[in-house]
């Protein structure tokens, strides 16, 4: 195989650079912006629909329009990431701040499934379930999640109360830890273009397939993908040693693939405040999250709310993954 080239992106980029550059990457919503809003959510009430029913057409937003496009620049040609600040979500209702974000995710994009229920738009709170189980998706417990990829092509997160302590938000550049592992252990950098079998966590139901087959990196017409979950890979070698075996270099490549974005001053870190939403570029970008304590009360514990978006104009993206129900923590 052809040794590969580095990449030269916008999306390549380390956190120590930006912790001190929150203008090239947040947005601080208007009150123009935020009473836009509420008539939004007052109109989507009167329709009557239910949410997931609702479209972009259905409520046009002339005043948000010019920072829902620069979001999206930002995205597809930019970092790959922007955070959203001021959202009144202690002024609204669980339900209206539901709807106005799924009016937000309607016009960056296309919902589509995170799970065998078909929901899509999803609550990210600990719910008990064991992280030790594989059949547990993790985004349902409050231990670390470790840096990885989701399932569609923008990853959205709205806060709605923040932990008692921890939960930190942290993301890196794909781009940035693809260059570094070319630069550092180029024997192990074709590696990543191969195809591994993830384990399934039984999101294709009790009688659907244990493992689905996908490469870590993809290149393809000039662009870049990158799509890292190693803890799939290695839980479907685990479980089924017979079709996911690993070979010792494909776990070296995964350990450095988890290392890279440890290291100091490569990941950005944000402490969600309730409102925040936050907006990633799925192949570009790898976010992780800090375990958390949470509070006692049920209606004080940390709840996120999450969309997967298709954007079908983004060029790195790929069908597979805007099927829905496609893998994820």
């Amino acid at each position: 195989m052809t040794m590969p080239e580095a990449i030269r992106l916008a999306a390549d980029w380390r956190g120590a650079d930006l912790q001190d550059r929150s203008d090239l990457w947040q947005h601080q919503l208007t009150g123009a912006e935020i009473d836009e809003l509420g008539r939004a959510i007052a109109q989507v009430r009167a329709l009557g629909k239910e949410l997931r029913q609702v479209t972009a057409s259905d409520f046009p937003l002339v005043t948000l329009a010019p920072s829902l496009a620069d979001w999206l620049t930002r995205l597809e040609r930019g970092l790959g990431f922007v955070l959203v600040r001021g959202f009144p979500v202690h002024d609204w209702s669980k339900q209206d701040a539901a709807i106005a974000y799924w009016i937000i995710g309607r016009h960056l994009g296309e919902p589509v499934s995170q799970n065998t229920a078909g929901e899509v738009l999803v609550d990210v709170r600990d719910t008990g379930t064991s992280a030790s189980d594989h059949n547990n998706r993790l985004y349902r417990t409050r231990a670390e999640l470790s840096f990885h990829t989701d399932g569609a092509d923008i990853i959205g997160l709205q806060c709605l109360r923040a932990a008692r302590s921890g939960g930190v938000s942290r993301i890196c550049s794909s781009v940035h830890v693809y260059n570094e592992v070319l630069r550092r252990r180029p024997d192990l950098a074709p590696l990543m273009f191969d195809t591994y079998q993830h384990h399934a966590h039984g999101q294709f139901g009790a009688n659907g397939p244990k493992t689905f087959p996908y490469p870590i990196v993809t290149l393809h017409g000039g662009t870049f993908r990158m799509f890292l979950l190693p803890w799939y890979i290695r839980n479907a070698a685990d479980d089924f040693p017979d079709t996911a075996s690993l070979s010792a270099p494909q776990r070296e490549l995964l350990d450095l693939l988890e290392a890279i974005p440890l290291e100091p001053g490569v990941a950005l870190d944000m402490a969600f405040q309730p409102g925040d939403m936050q907006f990633l570029k799925n192949s570009v970008i790898l976010h992780a999250r800090s375990d958390y304590e949470d509070f006692d009360e049920p209606d004080a514990k940390r709840h996120l709310l999450r969309l997967w978006l298709a954007a079908r104009q983004f060029k790195d993206g790929d069908d597979y993954l805007r099927q829905g129900v496609a893998p994820s923590t």
